[in-house]
């Protein structure tokens, strides 16, 4: 696939100076990139690859000296490289229909051009939407219903009765609508809790690989329109999560958290259950979440506190073994006054 320069530059509404009309055939990274890719740059700590890349033609935020060719300059480089990034990006592959080595329940109902491959499992009354792909290994379950377009990589598990919505992405190994954690304690023994309830996906939501996403105790989990999580994420039940809230990996959720609107949580930042993070809000990276985040905020550490004062307390723990022996010099100069 290849395009001219004047195309991509109207695409991402970019200014070009320069050739417009060289060709592009491919998108790289700057120390990647070879004769008819496109590279952006992201940052000044770029500098020197943008100075020695062999890219026919450069996205970036302003004019530069350091790159002799045609240069697409737009506010925002990064985000026109990934609508770029979608011209040369293979589509996903297709199975040709329905795989005849696929187990498809009688009474399930299956949209126009579905894909669907070998060894998939397809449950009793599952609906699966219009041209949604199911790789193999997948598990659908009893009544679960899928909307169009959506992609299911190989392994994934759907239990019966969630529901995922329209141009959704769930990626390899993840498991979406097992039993939510609940017990109660009988003595020595833990009692189940039945988990009842389910899982809702709403459209354009996009979950990692090896992923938990469990199933309400009652009522259900539910992951709002355009959340996107990375892999190996932890959404316990009865958890909800708002619009366009960004998840990076490892993090865990603890049972009925209300997350708000575009809100982005750091790798390995835990939360506690009952709790909620209003919209907006930023936890920093293996936070430890105890208590309720306001819209806005910006937190960090464990026990997480306003982000400047975690960057101003980790300074001072570095100093702590130097006060520690200066209090220990005064206390020895104390005694010794003491007995004078």
């Amino acid at each position: 696939m290849e395009f001219q320069l004047g195309e991509i530059a109207r695409m991402v509404k970019g200014t070009i100076v320069g050739d417009d009309s060289i060709i592009i055939t491919g998108i790289n990274s700057l120390d990647a990139a070879g004769m008819g890719d496109i590279a952006f740059f992201a940052g000044r700590q770029y500098k020197e690859q943008l100075k020695n890349t062999k890219a026919s033609a450069v996205i970036i935020s302003e004019k530069t000296d350091l790159f002799d060719g045609p240069l697409v300059l737009i506010e925002n480089p990064a985000l026109a490289f990934a609508r770029v990034s979608g011209l040369f990006a293979p589509p996903v592959p297709r199975y040709n229909g329905i795989s005849d080595q696929a187990v498809v329940h009688e009474s399930s109902r299956l949209g126009k051009g579905v894909s669907i491959y070998p060894m998939a499992y397809i449950g009793k009354d599952a609906v699966i939407g219009d041209e949604t792909i199911l790789f193999p290994g997948t598990f659908i379950g009893e009544r679960v219903v899928i909307g169009k377009r959506t992609v299911i990589y190989p392994n994934v598990v759907i239990m019966q009765d969630c529901i995922i919505g329209n141009d959704v992405i769930i990626h390899a190994g993840t498991v979406i609508g097992s039993d939510g954690f609940g017990f109660v304690r009988n003595d020595s023994t833990s009692v189940k809790i039945p988990q009842v309830g389910i899982v809702q996906i709403d459209d354009n939501v996009e979950i990692g690989a090896g992923s938990c996403i469990d199933r309400a105790a009652m009522g259900k989990t539910w992951i709002k329109r355009g959340v996107k999580t990375d892999n190996l994420v932890q959404i316990a039940h009865n958890v909800v999560i708002g619009e366009d809230t960004i998840i990076v990996a490892q993090v865990g959720i603890s049972g009925s958290v209300n997350i708000g609107r575009q809100v982005i949580i750091g790798g390995q930042a835990g939360i506690s259950d009952h709790l909620d993070i209003g919209d907006k809000a930023m936890i920093g990276a293996q936070s430890g979440i105890a208590k309720a985040v306001s819209p806005g905020d910006v937190v960090s550490g464990t026990p997480a506190l306003p982000h400047r004062l975690t960057l101003r307390t980790s300074k001072l723990i570095a100093l702590l073994p130097k006060l520690n022996e200066r209090i220990r010099n005064i206390e020895k100069n104390l005694r010794e006054l003491e007995k004078k």
